[in-house]
């Protein structure tokens, strides 16, 4: 079952995003996951809607955040995080979470969403082609990083 995370689902929910974290070479911070997942909730500043398996276990999430598009005047999604458990793959949950990620899509009226992958991550890249999802071939994505962040662990960083 697809649902919408909510504020009790935070201990398994971290567990999950500790796994999603590793999976892209990340240190677990348990205390740091947990205030940044809550805040998510509190703030209600994405969306996050968890698969439960039939023993009401948490097995896989996505979480999407809001943006615009200014070219196309539209609220626009963007995919950043997509996780099933381990020992859950296989099983079509991924798919039922991207499903579920369109019809949020769909519900508020945005012109799409988006996502990145590393070039790496080999079940992804053949995954979301699959799901409705097409490469973009005709932009570079940029990234600039804050290197005081980087330079000060002690800064916080979450609002």
């Amino acid at each position: 079952m697809i649902r919408k995370a909510q504020p009790p689902d935070l201990f398994a929910l971290q567990t999950l995003f500790a796994q999603y974290r590793m999976f892209y070479n990340k240190k677990s911070a348990p205390k740091e996951e947990k205030l940044f997942l809550k805040e998510r909730l509190e703030n209600m500043d994405s969306e996050i809607f968890v698969h439960e398996d039939s023993t009401a276990k948490l097995t896989g999430f996505v979480q999407l955040y809001p943006l615009f598009s200014s070219s196309r005047m539209k609220r626009y999604w963007l995919l950043n995080d997509l996780f099933v458990a381990k020992d859950s793959r296989g099983k079509g949950i991924s798919v039922i979470l991207i499903d579920r990620a369109k019809q949020l899509v769909k519900d508020t009226n945005a012109c799409g969403m988006y996502l990145e992958t590393e070039k790496s991550n080999l079940i992804g890249n053949q995954l979301y082609p699959k799901t409705g999802f097409k490469a973009l071939d005709k932009v570079n994505f940029y990234e600039w990083e804050n290197d005081a962040l980087k330079n000060n662990a002690k800064t916080k960083i979450f609002r």
